[in-house]
């Protein structure tokens, strides 16, 4: 058994699971609620936590659980995700430049949000975190092959709704 210290091995995995609430509930202050009774839950069963293979799974498994449940009590709508320091063109680019980029990230946006509940998810926990295949399947409850096909579908669907807007008249 190993000792799982709260401040060391479970704090430093709130913006992960910020992100992944934030994905699927999105919404800023559902998804704050849903952190903070993650960590409840967390703290409730932390004798058990010992037991686990992976926190970081494990922790991301009750997130997206508790994501869904307040999505589907709730029925939120959706809000657009707010632009992180990532997202952001260069320094030096121009104003044209910038607009193009901010177009750019906004058509991302509203195309992954249009993906289905799973596809989301999946996207989220191995494209943006860099999970690994194995944690992510893990989090999400599903086998490794079917993340796979998961994420091959997301990608591909991403792919035609950018395409078919970026060369739109074309």
């Amino acid at each position: 058994m190993k000792e799982i210290d709260f401040r060391t091995h479970l704090l430093p995995l709130k913006d992960k699971l910020y992100r992944l609430a934030l994905r699927i509930t999105q919404n800023h202050p559902e998804a704050q609620d849903v952190v903070q009774e993650t960590f409840i839950r967390a703290w409730e069963r932390r004798s058990e936590l010992a037991k686990v293979e992976s926190v970081e799974a494990y922790m991301l498994t009750v997130c997206r659980n508790l994501s869904i449940d307040r999505c589907e009590k709730c029925e939120n709508r959706n809000i657009p995700l707010s632009q992180t320091d990532a997202d952001a063109p260069a320094a030096d680019a121009s104003a044209q430049e910038r607009l193009e980029h901010d177009e750019r990230i906004r058509s991302v946006r509203k195309a992954l949000e249009l993906l289905p509940l799973r596809q989301r998810m999946a996207i989220q926990l191995r494209d943006i975190e860099g999970m690994s295949y194995h944690d992510a399947a893990h989090a999400m409850d599903i086998t490794e092959d079917v993340l796979r096909v998961t994420l091959h579908r997301a990608r591909t669907a991403l792919r035609q709704a950018l395409e078919k807007e970026f060369n739109y008249g074309l």
